[in-house]
């Protein structure tokens, strides 16, 4: 079936009808839904913020994985591989330091679906007031504080980032899938394992 609705519209299948309850408004978004998952607005809602917390996350994961690897492998410093970093000595025992991250994980996702059910109702501090100025109620993208540089001061600037931001997080989500897949197979990490690639491309890859 063709694309009737809008010939220019790019869709994840060329040559095939987006699903008709995505209308590409959404950053991202290529009318792909083949299980029709998002065809209850509300349902929609939750996953549009659920993949955006998602490919944060994957994104921040992903550089955890790679920074103290290859800091360590040029000799800069000396840190685990991140399959250990569980064990790691930090600070504070590990069990502190998990009760800590779930009390500030708690505090951070009750804002945030406060946010969902009413925008724009939690963009000032509650503590010290810090971004009362702030009108937005742009679920899942604030400004104010989060915007320092003024880089969303226009639609356009903002579409762009929002369209730049999800293509990265899902990239950053299949990468971290790879390196977790990596890591079965042969023990190591991303680094190591893209140099053993680079080294000898023909006997190191995906099929060998």
């Amino acid at each position: 079936m063709a694309v009737s609705a809008n010939a220019d519209r790019p869709v994840w299948y060329p040559g095939k009808a987006p699903a008709a309850h995505l209308d590409g408004s959404l950053p991202g978004d290529y009318g792909f839904d083949p299980l029709s998952l998002s065809a209850d607005p509300e349902m929609r809602q939750w996953m549009v913020q659920a993949e955006l917390q998602h490919a944060r996350w994957a994104m921040l994961g992903v550089a955890g994985c790679v920074a103290p690897e290859l800091l360590t492998k040029i000799g800069v410093a000396d840190l685990p591989n991140w399959v250990d970093a569980a064990t790691y000595q930090y600070w504070a025992p590990g069990g502190t330091l998990f009760f800590i991250q779930m009390a500030m994980f708690n505090w951070a996702e009750i804002r945030r679906w406060q946010d969902m059910k009413n925008p724009g109702s939690v963009n000032t501090d509650p503590l010290f007031g810090y971004n009362s100025n702030d009108t937005n109620t742009d679920v899942g993208y604030p400004k104010g504080l989060f915007d320092k540089f003024g880089w969303a001061k226009d639609e356009k600037t903002t579409a762009e980032l929002k369209l730049k931001e999800i293509k990265n997080g899902r990239l950053a989500m299949l990468a971290f899938l790879g390196i977790c897949a990596q890591y079965v197979q042969t023990g190591v990490g991303p680094v190591e394992n893209l140099f053993s690639h680079m080294g000898n491309p023909g006997q190191v890859g995906v099929f060998m």
